[in-house]
C-alpha cells in the first residue's frame, strides 16, 4: 500500500491541511491502514469533489479509496450490483447502459463512497463498512446505522462497497426542455403552481446580476419508441432486461464504454484555478418566501456573491432519513464564489442564520466555515449521531477536520 504526507483541500481549494495520504488497493489494506493510524485517528476520501473539509484530517491518516474501484457483481434477479467505494457512478453507468440498466443512483464523476458519505443515499441498498476495530459489516438499508452513515461524513466507519438499485432504460438519451422566467418570483410561481415540470431531472438557474432573469432545465429518459427515425441508436438498441449476463467478476474494473450522451442539465461552475466556496443550503416546502428572501439577499448590491453571477435552485421531492441527511422535503439553493470576495465571511453568516431561523440547513459535505452554535438549530438529531457514533468508535477512530471544528 503507497502512502505519502501531502496538503489535501476540498475540490474550492480553500482551508488546506497536511495528512498522511494511505492508498489501499484492497479491503484488507485499508483494514490496516485504520488499525494503524496515529493519535489523530482516519477518515476516508474519494475524488475530492466536495468542496467542504470533510474529507480532510490534519496531522491524521486519510484513506484514498479511488484505488478500490470494481464491479463485485451483477445481480439481475435482485436487480442491484455491487460495487466497490471507489467505483464513480458515471464510468459504472457507461458499463451498464449497453445492457439496458442504470443505477439509481445519481451519476456524474462522484465515487460511490462519496456519494454515500456526502448523503446520496436514494437507490442505495446495503454497505460494506469498515469499523474502528478493523472489521467490516454489512449494513443494510433501514437500519440505523444505514441512516446514520448515509451523509454521515464518514464519521461512521470506512464504506467499502456499495450494493445498488437498478433501474431498467430504453435509451441512452434524455430529452431536455428549456423554459424561462422574467424574475426568480415567476419561476417559483410556476414549480409550485400547475406548471410545476413532471421530469425526473429539474433545475433552475437564477442571474444574480441584470435583470434577475431564471431558466428552468428539465430532462426526462427517452425511450426507444420516442427515438427519432433513422437515429443511430435505433440501429443498435439496448438489451433489455431479463437479458442479464453473468455477474460481472472483481477483474471487471471499471472502463468507460462509448455511447453515453447525457443533457446538460447541470451547468458547470468553477473559477478556473482560484479558490472558491460552494454555499449549498435547504429551506423547507412552504418555507419559499424565506427562499424568495435569499434570492434577493444574493442579488442585493452590496452582495459580495453577486460575483457568482448565478444561483442554482432545485426542488427536492423527499428528506434524508439520517440525522446528518443534508436534503429536506423542498428548496436547496446554491452558488459558487470566488474566495477572496470582499466581505463574503460576513454574508454568509448572515446566510446561515437566515437559513436556520426559516428552519434550513446548510450542506455540510460542502462547508468548511459554518459557526458550531448553528449546527444543533439545523440538526435538529445531532445529539442521536453523536451517541450512536460514540458506541461504535467509543475512541473517536473516525476523525476529519469537519468533525473537529464542529464537534462532531
Amino acid at each position: 500500500m503507497d502512502d505519502d504526507v501531502v496538503s489535501l483541500t476540498g475540490a474550492g481549494r480553500t482551508a488546506p491541511s497536511l495528512a498522511l495520504l494511505a492508498r489501499p488497493r484492497s479491503a484488507a489494506e485499508a483494514a490496516g491502514a485504520v488499525l494503524g493510524r496515529g493519535p489523530r485517528g482516519a477518515v476516508a476520501r474519494g475524488r475530492g469533489r466536495s468542496c467542504g473539509d470533510a474529507a480532510q484530517n490534519a496531522g491524521g491518516t486519510v484513506l484514498d479509496l479511488t484505488g478500490l474501484d470494481r464491479i463485485r457483481g451483477l445481480d439481475g434477479a435482485a436487480g442491484t450490483v455491487v460495487c466497490e467505494a471507489g467505483a464513480e457512478l458515471g464510468a459504472l453507468a457507461r458499463v451498464l447502459l449497453p445492457l439496458g440498466l442504470r443505477p439509481r443512483a445519481g451519476a456524474g464523476g462522484w465515487t460511490a463512497g462519496g456519494a454515500v458519505a456526502t448523503g446520496y443515499g436514494n437507490g442505495v441498498e446495503a454497505l460494506e463498512l469498515l469499523g474502528a476495530d478493523g472489521e467490516s459489516r454489512t449494513v443494510r438499508r433501514g437500519e440505523p446505522l444505514f441512516d446514520a452513515t448515509v451523509g454521515g461524513l464518514g464519521l461512521t466507519g470506512v464504506v467499502l462497497s456499495v450494493t445498488l438499485a437498478l433501474r431498467p432504460v430504453e435509451t441512452a438519451f434524455l430529452r431536455e426542455r428549456t423554459a424561462r422566467f422574467r424574475d426568480a418570483d415567476a419561476l417559483l410561481a410556476h414549480w409550485t403552481g400547475g406548471g410545476a415540470p413532471p421530469e425526473p431531472y429539474a433545475r433552475a438557474r437564477v442571474e444574480l446580476t441584470g435583470r434577475g432573469r431564471a431558466v428552468l432545465t428539465t430532462a426526462a429518459p427517452v425511450p426507444y419508441a420516442g427515438l427519432p427515425r433513422g437515429h443511430r441508436a435505433r440501429r443498435a438498441p439496448l438489451a433489455l432486461p431479463p437479458a442479464f449476463p453473468a455477474p460481472l467478476g472483481r477483474g471487471g474494473g471499471l472502463r468507460p464504454l462509448p455511447g453515453l450522451v447525457r443533457a446538460r442539465v447541470a451547468p458547470s461552475y468553477g473559477f478556473g484555478r482560484a479558490p472558491f466556496v460552494r454555499y449549498r443550503c435547504a429551506v423547507p416546502e412552504g418555507r419559499e418566501e424565506a427562499l424568495r428572501g435569499l434570492l434577493a439577499l444574493l442579488a442585493d448590491r452590496r452582495s459580495p456573491v453577486r460575483a457568482a453571477r448565478h444561483a442554482r435552485v432545485e426542488r427536492v421531492g423527499a428528506a434524508g432519513a439520517g440525522p446528518l441527511a443534508f436534503p429536506v422535503r423542498g428548496w436547496c439553493l446554491g452558488f459558487d464564489v470566488p474566495a477572496g470576495a470582499r466581505g463574503l465571511g460576513r454574508f454568509l453568516d448572515v446566510l446561515d442564520e437566515r437559513v436556520a431561523a426559516a428552519g434550513g440547513r446548510v450542506c455540510l459535505a460542502e462547508d468548511a466555515r459554518l459557526r458550531p452554535a448553528l449546527l444543533p438549530v439545523m440538526y435538529p438529531r445531532l445529539d442521536a449521531f453523536r451517541a450512536l457514533r460514540s458506541s461504535l468508535d467509543p475512541r473517536s477512530v473516525f476523525r476529519s477536520d469537519l468533525s473537529r471544528r464542529l464537534g462532531l
